[in-house]
């Protein structure tokens, strides 16, 4: 599923402020109503589509008259996706990484947090198509996109943007991890050649 892009934009809508008020506690379509101005109908509506995206869901019912009322709540990815600490922790640790280690020992410590990402992906088998196709998945699982262009005996996985691209510019470094993924995956040799420009893109040749 696509990650939703809960833009200020989106906050500020209909959608936006029922997420606001189910993050102080579950509500029926009722009080959702009652508390929004809006009709029953409007936030079934909009209910049925934060559903959809994986943002809501039904967490029980209440007696309500003739027929319980049912009771909605966010999910645990609503929370990740309005969570705007991924980045700044990620930056801090950087830096006290950078200033505990040598040079040597951080790059290792890097390419074992890719090796550990590999955990519980599959080792890519089969041909070389298939191998890449398999390193592209993860990079999209970290939240990247690349495709293969040969070049040479080497193929080079270039991509759309950069998972890392808030961190890479002060921590270029930060990009071995990436390539340490790619080769526990593969099982090849590769080496990242990403631009860190003013919108950072991954580029690992793979051998």
């Amino acid at each position: 599923m696509a990650s939703h892009p809960l833009s200020e934009r989106f906050l500020e809508g209909t959608q936006g402020r029922l997420i606001a008020l189910l993050r102080l506690g579950p509500r029926t379509v009722e009080e959702l109503a009652t508390e929004l101005g809006l009709t029953r109908n409007a936030v079934r509506l909009q209910l049925a589509a934060l559903e959809r995206d994986g943002l809501a869901r039904v967490e029980g019912s209440r007696p309500s008259g003739r027929k319980p009322a049912l009771v909605y709540g966010l999910t645990s990815r609503t929370d990740f996706l309005l969570s705007r600490s991924y980045v700044p922790v990620l930056r801090a640790l950087l830096d006290a990484l950078g200033d505990r280690l040598l040079p040597a020992e951080r790059l290792s410590l890097l390419r074992e947090v890719g090796r550990r990402l590999a955990v519980g992906l599959p080792r890519a088998t089969g041909n070389r198509r298939d191998r890449l196709a398999a390193a592209g998945r993860a990079v999209e699982m970290l939240g990247g996109r690349v495709s293969a262009e040969a070049d040479g005996k080497s193929t080079l996985l270039i991509g759309a943007g950069c998972p890392l691209g808030e961190v890479v510019r002060d921590h270029p470094d930060a990009c071995r991890i990436v390539e340490s993924l790619i080769h526990e995956i593969t099982g090849v040799k590769v080496q990242e050649h990403c631009d860190r420009g003013e919108r950072p893109r991954c580029s690992f040749r793979v051998e």
